[in-house]
């Protein structure tokens, strides 16, 4: 009213301005696009009836005017309709009758699988080790097929999706297709809620079960978008997390897909930008809530909210990398580069191939010293939170959800002491116990706390050690040549950002050389080809700072991610389980990547994107043959 100088103005959702009563006017005859750039429109203006109980049509509150009243039709308008203030309205969740969850055999209940291997299986007794590694691994049950819906959790999934300007066009085609294949893929117990966002956000599907009814609507949801107006990124997560925040019931997985082209226009160059370098997270990050970014939470705020992981994909090469994987690492998500508009639904597929096989929760390793003397002096766990406590003696690591067949491993450093034996130090049948190893989790099937205990890890303290216990265990030489790499193209990035290439190529390149060199890369490892490979294409995208803002840093930024969390993310052009066994795939420098390693994928992953790529090929069959 005010800036209209008495007159109500409606702003369109193309950012296009009107007089009120000349635009609802316009609307109310059927015409449902802008006059001036002809986007369609999902908001649209419209006046409130008043509303009389003994008026049979109160969209016609005049019942003795005998002009027709022009009305919009019931099925012309959003499917949103107009957003609640609070998103209480989500579906119930399906009652599980305890037959079907029941129908699982005693051999399809698999457990954890819990390993620890020392660094070299003896020390001699007369030595003592400041740093003495041992490898701890755990590996999560396989979903058995005939069980598959009852094994594995179900997910409240929301999708945050850019429709800003930018992805006019077959990006947002692309857009709706990937969509289209999770709506498709997800079961009747999965709920789904779909946030799109341009200048302004809005959730144009509450969370819904993915029943044959509420896939109809979602992708009815889906199709109805359109691209215009800016990229408000704040308000986009915001909007995803008021979802999840305030539905009435929860599935056991809650996570966020969250994909942009673009950076924020609505906050990037505010007073919030004000003490950010363009090479640094912008400061609004401080916006988003605690949820998906616990560091803002305030010295006085004890609550124990849960945090929601926020998968990030970066579409293109003018997205924001560094605002999209400080979300994304913050949340405990992981940010992913589609260098290809084309690959977007097999980067979803990977994605929820993940999601959708979480078989294990609330999993928590514990080690403890077993002997005197036997310190735990560090734990390399990347971004899984860690603690070393009673001086020394105990460690432990939260490492949270496993999907299906997912490993990790961590390297846990000790300092061990000379040996001492009461009876005879001469004993070359001494032993020394390092370390007891246990994980607790929280079963799907039970929804039962389950402990599992592993073996007691040992080595032998004789006099001279014979030069094969020397040896160095090949699972803990990768296991270091992974963290070694990791960090080296963490370093090389920072590197970047100052403008040092050569440095950071450099680095790289030593890096190379010393993991080729090492005895699991002698032995023609799959994980240090693999490895190798990556920093080779790192190399390549530094080439030039120009190549390297456009495709290099978001490159870097997705590996590390990926690292941080021992979990599959789309770098480049390779998507996590797209490359089949011992075959090669090749990024934008040229570069080899090979499939023996395959990036940390699950065989669920290759599977949806197996199916993908079978989908794909079914519709270009289909195009071909129109």
């Amino acid at each position: 009213m005010e800036s209209g100088q008495g007159q109500a103005i409606f702003t369109a959702e193309c950012t296009h301005s009107f007089h009120f009563s000349c635009i609802s006017n316009n609307v109310t005859y059927g015409n449902y696009v802008c006059p001036v750039c002809r986007a369609k429109w999902n908001d649209l203006p419209f006046t409130v009836p008043s509303y009389n109980p003994n008026v049979k049509d109160n969209f016609n509150p005049n019942p003795d005017n005998q002009v027709p009243q022009p009305q919009v039709p019931v099925r012309s308008r959003s499917i949103s309709e107009r957003e609640p203030i609070l998103f209480s309205d989500d579906e119930p969740l399906p009652s599980v009758t305890v037959d079907a969850a029941s129908s699982a055999s005693p051999a399809d209940l698999q457990n954890v699988s819990v390993k620890a291997i020392p660094e070299r299986p003896a020390i001699a007794s007369s030595e003592s080790v400041p740093e003495f590694a041992v490898l701890v691994g755990i590996r999560a049950p396989s979903l058995s097929e005939h069980i598959h819906q009852f094994h594995r959790a179900p997910i409240d999934l929301v999708t945050v999706l850019d429709v800003s300007g930018s992805m006019h066009g077959s990006k947002l085609a692309l857009l709706k297709r990937a969509v289209d294949f999770v709506i498709d893929n997800l079961g009747p117990s999965d709920r789904l809620s779909i946030v799109s966002f341009s200048t302004r956000a809005r959730r144009i599907l509450p969370l819904r079960r993915m029943t044959e009814q509420g896939r109809e609507n979602a992708k009815r949801s889906v199709n109805s978008l359109s691209a215009s107006g800016s990229t408000n990124i704040v308000e986009a997560l915001k909007k995803g997390v008021q979802v999840l925040e305030e539905r009435r019931h929860q599935n056991p997985v809650s996570s966020i897909i969250f994909l942009s082209d673009g950076r924020d226009t609505c906050y990037h160059g505010t007073r919030f930008q004000t003490f950010s370098s363009p090479r640094q997270p912008p400061q609004y990050l401080h916006l988003l809530p605690v949820s998906i970014c616990p560091e803002n939470r305030g010295t006085e705020d004890h609550s124990q909210r849960q945090t929601f992981p926020v998968h990030a994909f970066g579409f293109g090469t003018d997205h924001d990398p560094l605002t999209m994987h400080a979300i994304s690492d913050a949340s405990g998500g992981t940010f992913s580069f589609l260098e290809s508009y084309e690959m977007v639904q097999d980067a979803f597929a990977s994605c929820i191939g993940g999601l959708l096989s979480v078989v294990i929760q609330e999993l928590c390793l514990m080690v403890r010293s077993a002997s005197h003397g036997v310190e735990i002096k560090s734990i390399s766990s990347g971004r899984y939170a860690s603690e070393i406590s009673n001086e020394g003696s105990q460690g432990l690591i939260n490492v949270g959800d496993l999907y299906a067949d997912e490993e990790k491993e961590f390297l846990i450093n000790l300092a061990v002491p000379v040996y001492r034996s009461i009876e005879d130090e001469e004993d070359d049948s001494n032993t020394t116990s390092l370390l007891d190893v246990t994980c607790s989790y929280r079963a799907i099937m039970s929804n039962d706390m389950i402990q599992i205990d592993g073996d007691l890890v040992t080595i032998r303290r004789p006099k001279s050690p014979s030069p094969l216990e020397m040896t160095i265990s090949l699972e803990v030489d990768r296991q270091r040549n992974r963290l070694s790499a990791a960090q080296g193209i963490t370093e090389a990035q920072q590197m970047a950002e100052t403008g040092n290439l050569m440095g950071a190529r450099a680095l790289l390149s030593n890096r190379r050389s010393t993991l080729l060199t090492s005895a699991s890369g002698q032995a023609g490892d799959g994980l240090c080809l693999w490895l190798e490979s990556e920093m080779k294409e790192m190399d390549g995208r530094m080439a030039s700072m120009q190549l390297y803002e456009r495709a290099g840093r978001a490159y870097a930024l997705s590996n590390m991610s990926s690292h941080a969390y021992q979990r599959a993310t789309t770098r480049g052009s390779s998507v996590p389980g797209a490359v089949e066994s011992g075959n090669f795939s090749f990024g934008a420098s040229g570069a080899a990547h090979h499939g023996s390693f395959n990036a940390y994928a699950t065989p669920n992953m290759a599977n949806m994107v197996s199916k993908s790529h079978q989908l794909n090929k079914t519709g270009d069959s289909s195009q071909t043959k129109q």
